[in-house]
């Protein structure tokens, strides 16, 4: 484990957070026994199990039911159950069961039962005393309920953060707790008929009370709803069920709780009767044993609306990934790679980063290419702000100057190479589309494509030019061996051919490419005798910043370190590899590039490669057509960060992305109510229009030190290292124990 891995692991170490547990208990009764009130508990009985129950016939009907239920719900894909095995729920001899757990208030595997004290007036488990906040009557119900609300803190005025209508009883409330969802399923015939005989009563008795009046309207609602929808009559009852050890803790959970209802618009009624027999009625298996008089009739559409559908992030089952952090503060393992890949979620594995200045992009890209690093990944990074300079500083460090290569372009020392040099003179499909771009590229203009005709001629050009150089080893490959190449013998085989001016202008050619060619103004570039290794070093930033406004340096040396990497794809095999390119897609984001592009990302998914995007730009996203087919149309991650700036630009983003509506409310919510007492900015990841989650980029103070952007921190640690003998993890750990 590397130094910064601790440092984030030390970051959230004892860190609480609530984890979330969710079981589903379907339980067969007898009709009589689903009547009883509290009074006729099993609490108070000698027999447990009624006679009807054990009857084989009824039991294996039973069981094939429920396997159809649990079928159903596993087709559905929004939902996935696993039954438990009788350890699992009674528990062995070496491990506690769930019953056990429940007794004793908590999910830890504990073989130790609490004492249990029943009363009137209080319960207590152990040395935790209860409370439970009931619904079990319709007057404590709101008007209406819905699958879903809407939740303000999250939400804009040009976006909903939707979530269930129970969530402010689940995660949301912030102490230990148990949601109990009781559904009765009884005879719906026989309760709308015994609903039509008290209606009767109500419509005789009429005359005596207005009560009895505006009972039987409502009675004949439920009915006309009932039948007229042909809706399924049930009872219904829900329960919260806390504690804690302190009294004046146990005040605050239970405000809390009444609060969290009082968000449902539900009427919080904190039940102090009937606390042990709805706790009974919540073992495991034992529902059938809930007194009736707590439950109301309502239908099971209305029902479903009170069960609790959100839970913790749940870390990715896969060896590799990224460490991040939920919306709650609890770290996740986090897999965007591979993992989506094999589920058939994503078929490549490039990634889009979209964020205004300031947003954290370079920041979360920092903490994204550190563990790809970790994890023996070959990374190039192409920037244009010193980003990564800390990191690949303390890399280089690290690995006593064999990694962490740092290329800055200055006139003294130009970033330059030889486009038609091998090591073995092949000369591959993607070797002969690299050097077929970049000639491209030099030659026309951004708004100026090619002609059909243009491009066959140079392919000719290259292609026989490759011919030459494999059957005359007199000949050094070259851009000025070509360039004499295209004067001399390819011009007289036009000549022969008697290809027009017009088709194929070669005196044009030869005269925009002059300034690369010996003695011209750029002839360093593609005539260099030395080859960047880019073999064995596995973090590589090709700094670049002096040349991004050059129109002439900048998209070539661009192309020059992409044609660097895919030679170093073609000859590491079964390595992971990354190319970040941060703004200078703008280099190569012409019409010429666009075939190049599209071939570059193709082949870095054919050689277990991805390319990262980075852009802070939305107008030039959204008016670039290259970008729109070639990179993000073949981007099946895209991670978006902090939008409000753009929130008038919005509607042209989330259609240029094909964005839904609930990757809208996800995105727009980023940031909108982040916690005070931690330090940290979220961010969207989205996974080929399936998968999507807000997480938190949130990290220790060592590592903030090593990503820092900001000009005074960053040269605060540089100056530290430069002290220290460039010993910038050593530097971080100082600066880090000083604060």
């Amino acid at each position: 484990m590397s130094f910064l891995d601790r440092s984030f692991e030390l970051h959230f170490n004892e860190r609480p957070y609530l984890n979330h547990f969710s079981y589903l208990f379907i339980t067969k009764t007898t009709r009589e026994r689903s009547r009883s009130r509290s009074n006729f508990s099993i609490l108070c009985r000698g027999n447990i199990i009624p006679k009807e129950v054990r009857d084989k016939d009824a039991v294996s009907r039973f069981l094939e039911s429920v396997d159809q239920f649990e079928r159903i719900l596993n087709d559905s894909v929004f939902i996935r159950l696993e039954r438990l095995t009788t350890d699992e729920i009674v528990g062995t001899p070496q491990q506690a069961g769930l019953i056990e757990k429940y007794f004793s208030l908590s999910q830890q595997d504990t073989t130790t039962l609490k004492d249990i004290q029943m009363s009137a007036s209080k319960m207590r488990i152990g040395d935790n005393t209860l409370c439970v906040h009931t619904l079990s009557d319709v007057d404590d119900l709101p008007g209406s309920v819905q699958t879903d609300t809407r939740y303000e803190k999250y939400s804009t005025d040009r976006s909903d953060c939707r979530l269930s209508f129970a969530a402010p009883v689940g995660l949301m409330l912030s102490c230990d707790h148990i949601y109990n969802q009781f559904l009765f399923i009884d005879d719906s015939a026989e309760i709308l008929q015994r609903f039509e005989k008290t209606a009767r009563n109500m419509h005789s008795l009429s005359k005596y009370s207005r009560a009895n009046q505006l009972n039987k309207q409502w009675i004949d609602e439920y009915l006309n709803e009932a039948h007229s929808f042909g809706l399924t009559s049930v009872r219904c009852h829900c329960n919260v069920l806390a504690w804690s050890e302190d009294k004046e803790e146990l005040r605050r959970i239970r405000n809390d709780v009444g609060s969290q209802l009082a968000l449902m618009e539900c009427k919080p009624r904190h039940n102090t009767v009937d606390v042990p027999t709805l706790f009974w009625a919540g073992i495991p298996g034992n529902e059938a044993d809930f007194p009736a008089e707590e439950s109301f009739y309502t239908f099971i559409e209305q029902a479903v609306c009170f069960f609790n559908e959100e839970t913790n992030y749940r870390d990715s089952l896969s060896p590799f990934g990224i460490k991040m952090a939920d919306r709650s503060g609890k770290p996740i393992h986090l897999d965007i790679s591979d993992l989506p890949m094999k589920k058939g979620i994503t078929t490549n594995r490039n990634k889009f980063i979209l964020g205004p200045s300031g947003s954290g992009k370079s920041f979360f890209t920092n903490h994204l290419l550190r563990q790809y690093w970790e994890q023996n990944t070959h990374i190039v990074l192409v920037d244009t702000g010193n980003s990564y300079q800390g990191l690949c500083e303390m890399i280089r460090h690290k690995t006593q100057g064999e990694d962490g290569v740092y290329f800055t372009y200055s006139d003294e020392s130009p970033i330059s190479f030889n486009p038609f040099y091998t090591t073995d003179k092949v000369y591959d499909v993607e070797k002969r589309e690299s050097i077929k771009t970049l000639l491209l590229t030099l030659w026309k203009k951004d708004n100026e494509p090619a002609t059909r005709s243009e491009e066959v001629a140079l392919s000719n050009a290259v292609s026989l030019f490759i011919e030459r150089i494999k059957a005359d080893d007199g000949i050094v490959p070259s851009f000025n061996s070509f360039y004499e190449y295209l004067t001399t013998d390819y011009s007289a085989l036009l000549r022969e051919k008697k290809v027009r001016e017009k088709d194929f202008d070669l005196a044009n050619f030869l005269n925009v490419l002059e300034p690369y060619y010996k003695g011209g103004e750029y002839d360093y570039l593609l005539n260099s005798d030395k080859q960047l290794d880019l073999l064995n070093a596995r973090f590589i930033v090709f700094e670049i910043d002096a040349i991004k406004d050059h129109p002439i340096l900048f998209p070539i040396t661009t192309i020059i370190i992409m044609e660097l990497f895919i030679n170093k794809m073609r000859r590491l095999k079964g390595v992971r590899k990354v190319i970040l390119i941060e703004e200078a897609w703008k280099a190569i984001a012409s019409a010429n590039m666009a075939g190049y592009i599209r071939y570059l990302y193709k082949t870095v998914r054919k050689f277990f490669g991805e390319a990262v995007v980075v852009t802070q730009e939305v107008d030039d996203i959204i008016s670039s057509p290259v970008v729109k087919e070639s990179i993000i149309n073949n981007s099946d991650c895209k991670i978006l960060l902090d939008q409000r700036k753009y929130m008038n630009k919005f509607d042209q983003i989330q259609a240029l992305l094909g964005l839904t509506d609930k990757e809208r409310g996800q995105i727009l919510s980023i940031n909108q109510s982040n916690d005070a007492t931690r330090s940290y900015k979220e961010v969207w990841i989205g996974l080929g229009g399936v998968q999507s989650a807000v997480y938190a980029t949130e990290v220790s103070k060592a590592e903030y030190l090593t990503y820092t952007t900001e000009e005074t921190e960053k040269m605060r640690v540089l100056a530290r290292a430069e002290q220290l003998g460039g010993n910038m993890e050593l530097a971080i750990r100082q600066l880090t124990e000083e604060e």
